[in-house]
């Protein structure tokens, strides 16, 4: 319980300490600090213009942003993009999926599992244990004598 206690506390000096430099760093930050009141040039408030259908059907391309495909045609950089995901995401994640999931048992589980019932159905029909009691060769076992067992208490 007290080595609780001490790490406890050693964990809130810790966040003290840390606490206390952080402190001084900002106060040393904000003494370097200066602020600019230079008026800026475009701080008019302009009313939108009219949106027309043109507008939607030709964006201007000066608002174009790369997906990162193609940096100087934006067709181009749409059209990579757009076959990039179709190929990752339908071709290798759906498809892909489905293959996965329906891959034949190559770790033969299904079968070892219909090999143990019909061995069990085999051994309940002959009337034999379910194990056998003799599964592993007892002159194979080694088990201590009793003096090296001495006092211990054994449980079966």
């Amino acid at each position: 319980m007290s080595a609780l206690f001490r790490l406890t506390s050693r964990a809130v000096a810790l966040q003290r300490s840390v606490a206390i430099s952080q402190a001084a760093t900002l106060q040393r930050a904000t003494s370097c600090r200066s602020i600019k009141t230079s008026p800026k040039k475009d701080e008019t408030v302009a009313a939108p213009a009219s949106v027309t259908t043109e507008d939607f059907a030709n964006p201007s391309p000066k608002n174009w942003m790369s997906y990162g495909f193609d940096y100087k045609t934006e067709a181009d950089d749409r059209k990579a993009t757009k076959s990039t995901f179709f190929f990752a995401v339908t071709l290798c994640l759906v498809w892909g999926t489905f293959y996965w999931a329906y891959l034949p048992d190559t770790q033969l589980r299904s079968w070892a599992q219909r090999e143990g019932f019909l061995e069990l159905r085999r051994r309940e029909q002959a009337g034999l244990d379910l194990i056998s009691p003799n599964y592993v060769d007892p002159s194979k076992i080694v088990l201590p004598s009793d003096e090296d067992l001495g006092n211990t208490e054994i449980i079966i």
